[in-house]
């Protein structure tokens, strides 16, 4: 073989071993990084997976409609939210957590429609996002009735009822934060005929007992349908710590409010809320007269 010959055999199978561009040279790099980064992302969703996207609330409509986000007034309302709030965290987080089951998950009703448990709903979990230590969620879980999204004006995104439908599979995905701090809504989601079924599901025994020990600092607050001729909430009861039991004054009977506590688990603990008090001449829409114990 020439001299010629043997150089242009050299040049040949230097080309051969020799990546032909840059694409095959980032595929011939080991993959390990990759491999790592997918192992990193949760897969379970932690705060990451829910800034997917943002419910954005107007505070100046939030005023406007009697709602309470901020803790710099001396409104006595924001005081008397202040007073529930207070005794729903230590019964979350405090020694009598021992004794309740998934303690952290608040639920609220009434025992009638109109008794304003959404306001209370909405109240407490603003009053909880004001905390420097907690979070809270807020769930749209009045599924026959949906009203969060109507009463802080945002789209009824996908939500619960997708979730326990499958057609979400990811809890991230129906936890959706919001432009005040600490807060997370979670909305009702499309409508179905199987609701009473989908809440009674495993899936959903599963969901709770996810959000429950999701984070160690949260709150679930559940704005839950009316208690009487509605069999859905005494099911979403079995699966929360606390209740409380919203009465709107001089129109909520005696007889309606036992017949309605009658259907809660008796380890529960249970808070009643004494809605639309008539306080004073300038300020007639408030609440006042929080009870809370074990039921007996």
């Amino acid at each position: 073989m020439s001299t010629i010959e043997k150089a242009l055999a050299k040049n040949k199978k230097t080309l051969a071993n020799k990546p032909e561009s840059t694409e095959e040279i980032k595929q011939s790099a080991p993959v390990k990084s990759e491999e790592q980064t997918v192992v990193v992302e949760p897969s379970s969703n932690s705060a990451a997976n829910e800034a997917k996207a943002e419910i954005y609330i107007d505070n100046d409509k939030l005023t406007e409609r009697g709602f309470l986000h901020s803790g710099g007034t001396a409104h006595h309302q924001q005081e008397e939210f202040r007073h529930i709030k207070r005794k729903l965290l230590n019964n979350a987080f405090g020694p009598a957590a021992k004794t309740l089951r998934q303690s952290n998950l608040v639920m609220v009703s009434s025992a009638n429609p109109n008794e304003g448990k959404t306001f209370i709903s909405i109240n407490l979990a603003l009053s909880i996002a004001l905390e420097q230590d907690k979070t809270v969620l807020l769930v749209d879980a009045d599924v026959l009735r949906p009203s969060l999204h109507r009463e802080l004006e945002f789209e009824n995104n996908t939500g619960l009822l997708d979730y326990l439908c499958g057609n979400s599979d990811d809890v991230a995905e129906i936890i959706y934060p919001t432009n005040i701090p600490n807060l997370r809504i979670m909305p009702a989601g499309r409508a179905h005929h199987l609701t009473n079924e989908l809440l009674a599901s495993d899936r959903m025994a599963q969901l709770s007992k996810e959000l429950s020990q999701r984070y160690p600092d949260r709150i679930v607050v559940f704005d839950c349908p009316p208690l009487l001729g509605v069999t859905e909430t005494p099911v979403l009861a079995s699966l929360v710590g606390q209740a409380v039991v919203v009465a709107e004054e001089s129109k909520t009977k005696l007889d309606d409010i036992k017949r309605a506590t009658s259907q809660l688990d008796e380890e529960l603990a249970v808070g009643f809320v004494l809605n639309k008090t008539i306080k004073t001449s300038k300020d007639i829409y408030g609440y006042y007269g929080y009870g809370y114990g074990r039921k007996k």
